[in-house]
């Protein structure tokens, strides 16, 4: 009679799995990132430089304020 041991647990696999969808997080959290900056580019680009006075901003302000780093 012979017998077979599998093992049930197997961290190496699980380890590799989580930083695998961890990545695929990343990956996915940059992508939604850029859309946004990209979509408020683009709206903040469409306005007249007088819209864009009445709200306190000029045409050199839309790219710190699409990347979320404009202090006022």
């Amino acid at each position: 009679m012979s017998m077979f041991y599998t093992p049930t647990n197997n961290y190496a696999t699980a380890s590799t799995v989580n930083r695998a969808f961890s990545h695929l997080g990343d990956i996915i959290a940059s992508v939604i990132a850029w859309n946004d900056a990209r979509v408020t580019r683009n709206a903040l680009s469409s306005l007249t430089d007088r819209e864009l006075d009445d709200i306190g901003l000029t045409r050199g302000d839309i790219e710190n304020v699409a990347l979320n780093h404009f202090v006022r």
